[in-house]
């Protein structure tokens, strides 16, 4: 084993939240190592690449990884006339550049950065990584995704996901809406069509029992689509990958003497019902460093608080996301499949949605910024 190396923190993923904690925890005097097993931030890309209008917020250089600007959406419900939300905005993204702007901000905040890198094992001496290297730091920050090695570490574990596929074509038709499709043949997700310049996403999420109908029914989608002329038939590329959809777990603990903070979709906190997270991850890094460097600077509360104001930020709209999605997949998992107003109701965009639970403060960029 090599000799050990010591810092304040070890953030482990690069994706856009451990990016965001390592940075925070760096601009505020840590010693901070952030460590991912790709070995070149954002690829490949596993995501749909849609961020909600109030992301500009969280992120100073999100223009610089914006491709198109979305200003609606349009949602139907198997045959029904489309419904259509205005003055819905967001933007479609290069996730990969996005992710990279992120990286190239922590190491300019001083952060050491190391992709290839994979987490073998904690013990009571620090990270051991495959090539026997030991790391060592107080406080760990699992940033590492929905099926964190932290997270599994600790007990705290997303449980229930859903399984996604996508595929990028030609778009033929200019477009400047997300689409998305509610049917009961996507039991436990839905579909979607996200426009980005000349190119358009086709995706779908479903329960992982139906991850074998993944493959049929998005081609039966994306053939109705050339049919209608609106994108090509060539598929440029294809991905997918799980999404947490089971809502906040708990999202501190210790292993081995290392205090361990978890963020983004290692916290849960992935939107249940839109897959949304890509805002969530960004505000929860940066409030995961900034606890970070809190609690080494003799701040012992400092991880509570941390715990506490993710379930004050992202709990309201996760609680009504999962109790929505459980409520139509209790419907849908009778003989009859959920009819047309039980899929509105499951959906953000229509008032059903709202009315359904008791907390009126919630609204639709909210549900889809988390």
């Amino acid at each position: 084993m090599n000799a050990q190396k010591n810092y304040d923190l070890i953030v482990v993923g690069l994706g856009p939240a451990g990016a965001s904690a390592a940075q925070a925890a760096a601009k505020a005097g840590l010693r901070v190592l952030a460590l991912d097993r790709k070995r070149t931030a954002g690829l490949p890309v596993q995501c749909a690449e849609f961020v909600p209008g109030p992301m500009s917020g969280h992120v100073s250089n999100l223009n610089a990884a914006i491709r198109q600007p979305i200003h609606a959406m349009v949602t139907r419900v198997e045959r029904d006339l489309p419904h259509h939300t205005d003055d819905f905005r967001g933007a479609m993204i290069d996730r990969a550049q996005f992710d990279q702007n992120l990286v190239d901000e922590a190491a300019k905040a001083g952060v050491e950065i190391r992709f290839g890198q994979l987490v073998k094992a904690v013990t009571a001496q620090g990270l051991v990584l495959q090539d026997g290297t030991l790391l060592n730091a107080p406080v760990l920050i699992g940033a590492d995704g929905p099926h964190s090695a932290l997270g599994k570490a600790i007990g705290a574990i997303n449980h229930e996901c859903v399984e996604t596929r996508q595929i990028t074509v030609a778009l033929l038709q200019s477009h400047e809406a997300t689409d998305i499709f509610l049917s009961p043949d996507y039991r436990g997700g839905y579909a979607w069509l996200f426009p980005k310049g000349d190119v358009a996403h086709i995706g779908l999420g479903v329960e992982p029992g139906l991850r074998h109908r993944l493959k049929p029914l998005l081609a039966v989608l994306h053939a109705d689509m050339v049919a209608q002329g609106r994108v090509g038939a060539e598929i440029l590329r294809h991905t997918g990958g799980a999404i947490p959809v089971g809502g906040l777990i708990r999202c501190i603990g210790e292993i081995a003497g290392h205090k361990v903070l978890l963020a983004g979709d290692a916290a849960g906190l992935t939107n249940p019902v839109t897959g949304a997270g890509i805002a969530s991850a960004v505000q929860s890094g940066r409030m995961a460093g900034e606890a970070a460097a809190q609690f080494v600077r003799g701040k012992r509360g400092a991880l509570d608080d941390y715990a506490e104001e993710i379930d004050d930020v992202f709990g309201p709209s996760l609680k009504r996301a999962v109790f929505r999605r459980a409520r139509l997949m209790r419907e849908s998992s009778s003989l009859q499949p959920p009819n047309n107003a039980q899929l509105r109701e499951s959906w953000i965009a229509f008032p059903q949605y709202w009315e359904a639970m008791t907390d009126n403060a919630a609204n639709l960029n909210e549900s889809i910024g988390q």
